[in-house]
């Protein structure tokens, strides 16, 4: 009897668990019971995950250019004050302000009359001079003719001719009064002592100069060829195996955007000394400026061009990633699957990088698309970028 009632009551309970998971589902708790009994009957299979697109190219092998970058300041080759080297009233100025003059070039004339009096009386005091050292000449050819036949004294003789002596060194001092006095009246006219370009006028005509003044008549630049300081960490330098001293470096001088080339010259001298605060030494470089695109007190990149990697391996940057771990590149698989390659990359040069080390040649690196990528995930190639070999260089020059 009992058992039939137990009997009747279980199916009771199937009955109704049917008809509730018909109406209103599979209870939560069924399921989790199920799922921990058969998990894998319980949990459907996910998906398989679609192929991530991706953009490649093949690892490029070609020269690659290694070179040391810096940041320079623009200095005048040669820099002159002039002042006028005698006191004098200025007369006329020969230049406008911002002129290119040649060494040589008349710049300004300081009035020249007094000089020219004291030229002339020095030129008159050489005449009398030479007047009087004539007569003495004569009275001592008298004398020693008198001395022979006994008319006059030997004494007399010394001392005409030692009057004669005197007179010609006086002579000499006219030569040498007359010459400074033609020096002093030369500097009546104020020549360019260099080539260069003309800054601001500092003192107009009319104006009373003195050879002491500590303000100039103006300033001269000489911006053909132009110098170049450029600040470098020492410990680059030093591993470039650039010794100190004289050197010929090529370097090409860049504009702020690190594109534009302004002109291209060679390091001519790296500094004898190593700043300590700083640990750079400087590098001083001659350009020709021949486009006067490089002026005295501006700012500038400068790289340096220290060797050539032959065949070096080089990826688009863009190829290169940067992890916890280092730099990492991702390179696909012959069976369309990616791995995480640890490289270890040099110079970084017109927007692509030398790998020292982790890349083959037959390499392909992903460039675009690599933000879902994981190691061994499935990728489907939308594009492969052209690697076509070449030398690698700096970006081209751009006006």
């Amino acid at each position: 009897m009992r058992l039939g009632w137990m009997v009747s009551g279980a199916l009771a309970l199937v009955v109704g668990a049917l008809l509730y998971a018909q109406v209103y589902g599979v209870p939560p708790l069924v399921l989790e019971l199920a799922a921990r009994i058969n998990p894998a009957a319980a949990a459907p299979a996910p998906p398989p995950r679609p192929p991530v697109p991706v953009a490649v190219t093949t690892v490029r092998v070609e020269d690659v250019p290694i070179y040391l970058s810096g940041i320079g300041t623009v200095q005048a080759y040669n820099t002159v004050a002039v002042k006028s080297r005698i006191d004098g009233q200025i007369t006329q100025i020969l230049f406008t302000e911002g002129q290119d003059v040649k060494a040589g070039d008349p710049l300004a004339i300081i009035d020249p009359r007094s000089l020219e009096a004291q030229l002339q009386q020095q030129e008159a005091l050489r005449q009398k001079d030479q007047a009087t050292l004539q007569s003495a000449f004569l009275d001592l050819q008298r004398s020693e003719s008198l001395v022979t036949r006994e008319f006059a004294t030997r004494q007399t003789v010394d001392q005409q001719r030692a009057t004669v002596a005197q007179l010609k060194a006086q002579l000499l001092n006219d030569e040498a009064q007359i010459q400074f006095a033609k020096t002093q009246l030369s500097y009546t006219r104020v020549n360019a002592p260099i080539s260069g370009r003309v800054g601001i006028r500092q003192i107009d005509a009319g104006n009373f100069v003195r050879a002491m003044d500590a303000n100039p008549i103006a300033v001269i630049t000489q911006l053909q060829p132009i110098s170049v300081v450029f600040t470098l960490s020492a410990t680059s330098v030093a591993q470039a195996n650039l010794s100190l001293g004289s050197v010929k470096v090529p370097v090409v001088a860049l504009a702020v955007d690190d594109t534009t080339v302004l002109d291209r010259g060679t390091i001519e001298l790296i500094d004898n000394q190593v700043d300590q605060a700083t640990g750079t030494i400087k590098l001083k470089a001659s350009f020709p400026n021949e486009a006067l695109k490089l002026w005295p007190g501006n700012f500038l990149n400068g790289r340096l061009t220290v060797d050539m990697k032959k065949e070096g391996l080089t990826v688009p940057s863009a190829a290169v990633r940067h992890g916890p771990r280092g730099d990492f590149a991702w390179v696909v698989r012959p069976d369309m699957t990616v791995e995480a390659k640890t490289v270890t990359v040099g110079q970084v040069f017109g927007g692509r990088t030398l790998v020292e080390r982790g890349l083959a040649k037959t390499d392909r690196v992903v460039i675009e698309g690599w933000f879902r990528l994981e190691n061994g995930a499935k990728v489907e190639i939308t594009r492969t970028a052209p690697a076509t070999p070449g030398q690698g260089q700096p970006p081209a020059a751009r006006s």
